[in-house]
């Protein structure tokens, strides 16, 4: 069975984050860097427990895995507007956060229309 692609772009984001993360301030790695991995590493957590599910407890596990998107979203901003990322690091992460939300948003669709069917 072929692996679904929000996981292998997911785990490509997750390891482009975390040498980078190593580049933020000293003073920040325990306060906001911190949320960032954790919102990042919450996410994938998420989305494998939502792939174990069906029906309702999936749609939930999907709008949480939105939830924790839009905090990886905040949090990058932020980075950005501290000057934490190098020019075009914010770039590429927005667009490989972009494609996740987008793959997301398919997978809670699909989700939604199954449970319609299965009415």
């Amino acid at each position: 069975m072929q692996e679904m692609p929000i996981f292998t772009r997911t785990f490509d984001f997750i390891t482009w984050l975390l040498p980078v993360t190593n580049h933020f301030p000293r003073s920040q790695r325990f306060i906001a860097t911190k949320r960032l991995l954790d919102a990042a590493l919450d996410f994938q957590q998420v989305i494998i427990q939502a792939n174990n599910c069906r029906g309702e407890t999936r749609l939930s596990r999907l709008r949480e895995a939105d939830e924790l998107l839009d905090c990886v979203r905040l949090y990058l901003r932020l980075a950005n507007r501290w000057n934490w990322l190098k020019p075009g690091q914010y770039q590429h992460a927005a667009g490989m956060v972009a494609e996740i939300g987008r793959l997301l948003g398919s997978w809670q669709k699909i989700t939604q229309q199954q449970m319609g069917t299965l009415l």
